[in-house]
């Protein structure tokens, strides 16, 4: 099969949440555990790093890789879900991997992959754990697609958990309290094995200090260190925070024996586009109007947005917003800027909100703008509109930002 033909087949004939939501999330890790026994158990050849979490954890997983590559390491890197090519979701020292690696992992195992029916994720986790065992990696940032203690990453032992924060996401999966989704993202804490945690909540910190405590691990909570001002290429406000939890990691980390320098820390957050390859976190595309995107697409990182688009200077915003349709709307409506103009539309998924329910949801709670048949025609109408001293945003779902790029 080509590269092209191999992607088709992953994509559709096996579930894949990225497209079909809960219907593809699997309760159990029995078809992670036969492919990772069929393979050989490659994720015992190298060590991990398991990055956990509702909002930031793409952000923290890249700082931690670029981090390490600073120092001299080898670095895999697992993400998802990508932007533009499947690929990014599997790096070894921020290169994708490559186009015949994909097509090689699914003929050789096709057979297998097709009489378990595994997901789209699970064979793409067992893909990456492979790929990295090729490549002879030194350490892999793993981050966890969705949730934590069924995810199809939690086969492994890393040496270090890090769980960024808990919010509102996936309710219908994870559960609709911020104590049901702590303990799911609490179960990638694993017996001894040092756990940091980003922003605690007093609803979820009983809940991983309790785990915590029945696996013996030892858990930090990055909010009770304080550091030096670290910059990092990765802009956004909300960065801070995650940059706080990479320190905090990175120390824990050095207190394992791994070898890094302030400089190659400092080096490695500021370069972390150039050695990772991470696309839409506060990413400028243009400039008057200035144009920027950003995948936050649920409240508590979509605060950290309208916050941050209120420091901005411009004459008007212009935001380009779609949705998925298993996304309760009512939980950002009251926290996105009505003063703004909308530009409505539906991410090419099977998930996508359709355009006209999307607009009449936002119109009914006094919002304004028009809706578009395409993410493409959006995006185009909001730059016709606007003025040189106007700001566009793209947001509210990763598809949106990922058909913009």
């Amino acid at each position: 099969m080509t590269y092209q033909d191999t992607l088709n087949w992953m994509f559709q004939q096996l579930p894949m949440y990225q497209n079909k939501g809960r219907l593809a999330y699997k309760k159990d890790l029995t078809n992670a555990l036969q492919l990772d026994e069929h393979l050989g158990h490659p994720h015992r050849k190298f060590n991990t790093i398991h990055v956990a979490g509702t909002n930031g954890k793409g952000s923290t997983s890249h700082m931690l890789a670029s981090i390490l590559q600073q120092a001299g390491y080898k670095v895999g890197l697992y993400t998802s879900p990508h932007l533009k090519d499947f690929r990014e979701r599997i790096r070894v020292n921020g290169a994708p991997i490559e186009k015949r690696a994909v097509v090689g992992f699914i003929d050789k195992n096709k057979a297998f992959l097709r009489e378990r029916e595994l997901s789209f994720f699970e064979m793409t986790v067992g893909m990456a754990f492979d790929y990295f065992t090729k490549k002879a990696v030194d350490i892999a940032v793993i981050e966890v697609g969705l949730g934590g203690r069924l995810d199809s990453t939690n086969i492994i032992t890393p040496i270090l958990s890090v769980i960024t924060n808990i919010g509102y996401d996936h309710v219908a999966i994870l559960g609709d309290t911020l104590e049901k989704i702590a303990f799911e993202k609490a179960g990638i804490i694993k017996p001894n094995v040092p756990v940091i945690i980003g922003e605690i909540r007093k609803e979820t910190k009983a809940v991983f200090l309790e785990k915590a405590m029945d696996t013996k691990a030892p858990i930090s909570f990055a909010e009770d260190y304080t550091f030096s001002d670290y910059k990092s290429d990765l802009k956004g406000s909300y960065q801070k925070k995650n940059i706080i939890t990479v320190l905090t990691a990175t120390k824990t980390l050095i207190d394992l024996g791994l070898k890094i320098s302030d400089d190659q820390i400092k080096k490695g957050l500021l370069n972390v586009v150039v050695n990772t390859g991470l696309l839409g976190r506060w990413q400028v595309l243009g400039h008057n109007p200035k144009i920027i995107c950003d995948t936050a697409h649920n409240r508590e990182g979509l605060e950290y947005i309208v916050s941050q688009l209120m420091d901005e200077k411009y004459d008007h915003l212009h935001i380009v917003y779609g949705s998925v349709n298993d996304k309760n709307l009512d939980t950002v409506l009251d926290i996105l800027p009505k003063s703004a103009t909308y530009y409505f539309c539906k991410p090419n998924v099977q998930r996508g909100m359709d355009e006209v329910e999307l607009a009449s949801k936002f119109l009914e709670k006094g919002f304004s703008g028009n809706f578009y048949s395409s993410v493409e025609q959006a995006y185009n109408e909001a730059k016709s509109r606007a003025k040189e001293t106007d700001l566009i945003f793209i947001g509210g779902s990763t598809f949106v930002v990922a058909e913009v790029l």
